[in-house]
């Protein structure tokens, strides 16, 4: 049921009449080239009459255009807001307090890793708490076809056959001894603007420490992290992150 909120009192959360305009823009996805005004309505859940006021006082300061069909698509000015993220946003700024915080919960130290040819190279680290623990250097580089986050990487940048399938299927991967029979971890795909796969981000530590059952545990909020990291980095609070078992992957 649509709810009339034109009059809805500003509280706590802020300006209401902000916040409705900016979710109206926020209805548009990457493959949106225009929407009309019903698609509107049920994607913000507001009245077709709220919408169209939204719609046109966006219109005003070209944040959104009417097309002569009646539809709507994104102006200029939403453009170079885009624009502008793009040129001033630090990933690093991003990725290091949502490391922090998985090493914290999970007691271990985290780190983000990219694919830079043959090699992925450690691009953030956050150390764990604990005084025995897993040791790279940020801008280290370490074989790509050896490790868990080697593997995440190459599974999503269109690697075949197994265990690249089984890694795409679930969205992550554990690693035991792998490229250092001393160490163990979990890895998970983390995808940036457009959702376009960005790198894999990882907990590891001592195998003797971090066993299969209690890395199986960490899962969960691995992957909650690789998706926080996604919607941060895509510009996004929308629950639009792609669906990892659907991923394809056959260039």
């Amino acid at each position: 049921m649509k709810v009339d909120i034109d009059n809805a009192a500003t509280g706590a959360d802020g300006v209401a009449a902000v916040r409705r305009a900016m979710k109206v823009l926020e209805a548009f996805g990457v493959g949106d080239v225009s929407l009309s005004l019903a698609e509107l309505s049920r994607r913000t859940g507001y009245h077709r009459s709220t919408v169209l006021r939204l719609a046109r006082t966006l219109a005003m300061d070209d944040y959104l255009v009417q097309k002569d069909d009646g539809g709507w698509r994104l102006g200029r000015a939403s453009g170079w807001l885009g624009a502008c993220y793009q040129a001033t946003f630090s990933v690093h700024d991003v990725i290091e307090p949502v490391l922090r915080e998985l090493s914290i919960k999970m007691g271990e130290s985290a780190t983000f890793y990219v694919r830079e040819g043959e090699e992925r190279t450690c691009v953030v680290r956050v150390e764990g708490p604990r005084a025995v623990r897993h040791h790279v250097r940020m801008g280290a580089s370490l074989p790509l076809h050896i490790g868990g986050p080697g593997f995440v990487i190459l599974a999503f940048t269109g690697e075949q056959g197994e265990p690249f399938e089984t890694i795409r299927r679930d969205g992550y991967r554990i690693a035991l001894g792998e490229r250092d029979a001393e160490i163990s971890s979990v890895s998970a795909p983390v995808f940036g603007v457009n959702w376009k796969f960005l790198g894999a981000l990882c907990v590891s530590g001592p195998i003797s420490r971090l066993t299969g059952p209690i890395l199986q545990s960490f899962v969960p909020d691995v992957i909650e992290a690789g998706k926080k990291l996604s919607y941060a980095i895509a510009g996004s609070g929308r629950e639009a992150a792609p669906v990892v078992a659907q991923q394809a992957w056959h260039p």
